[in-house]
């Protein structure tokens, strides 16, 4: 018979995951121990492992749950049917958006995935080939004469290029946000920096930002 979960369980577990999320983020993976994951998170080590049975595991769930939240993306924008490009604007868009509310879990996904033993590595890894191949395939639709110079590929990393390290310049509260950059990201993909308006809609400034903080611009 399956262990009966005590109620706030899953609450617990996703508190747990993103206190994780932003140790390792601000210190690595490798600097963290469990004593100071719990100790974030206000439970005592042994509640820890009710959870996650080590920290390596802990570490594949943060990676395989932002993973399977782009992956939905993927699966609501396909399931609207649109034209290539509309889908994929939309698909750039809610990428980056969802960037915004996962920053520590995305930088951990990006620089800690090597620590994770081959078992976990080769599903997070699956799931990135996922999301990898869809928007390839989108590529391919709208220009399909690149398929045989073997460029979609390349062109699709180049875009995933643009979007995956945005988290190291890219801060929320900042006058430009995530919003304003999806949009900005789809014109430069398809049509170079010609294509690029002044009419991407900007955060107002907060008022900790009238003294001109947020006009310093992405470099803090």
């Amino acid at each position: 018979m399956a262990r009966t979960r005590a109620p706030g369980f899953e609450i617990q577990r996703e508190q747990i995951l993103a206190e994780a999320a932003l140790l390792f983020a601000q210190r690595g993976y490798a600097s963290t121990s469990m004593k100071e994951v719990a100790e974030r998170c206000g439970v005592s080590k042994a509640a820890l492992y009710h959870y996650f049975k080590d920290k390596n595991e802990l570490l594949a769930f943060i990676c395989e749950e932002h993973l399977a939240r782009l992956k939905a993306v993927v699966v609501e924008v396909e399931a609207l049917g649109l034209d290539p490009e509309p889908a994929m604007r939309l698909m750039i868009r809610r990428f980056v958006e969802e960037y915004a509310d996962a920053q520590n879990e995305h930088r951990v996904l990006t620089e800690d995935v090597k620590f994770l033993s081959p078992e976990h590595r080769t599903r997070v890894l699956e799931g990135e080939r996922f999301i990898v191949r869809a928007l390839a395939t989108v590529v391919a639709q709208i220009r399909p004469d690149l398929e045989t110079a073997g460029l979609v590929k390349p062109l699709t990393m180049l875009l995933f290029g643009m979007i995956n390290w945005m988290f190291t310049w890219l801060r929320p509260g900042r006058r430009v946000t995530h919003e304003a950059m999806g949009p900005i990201v789809a014109d430069l993909f398809f049509g170079g920096l010609g294509a690029v308006t002044e009419n991407a809609p900007l955060a107002l400034e907060s008022e900790g930002d009238k003294d001109g903080s947020a006009r310093r611009g992405l470099d803090h």
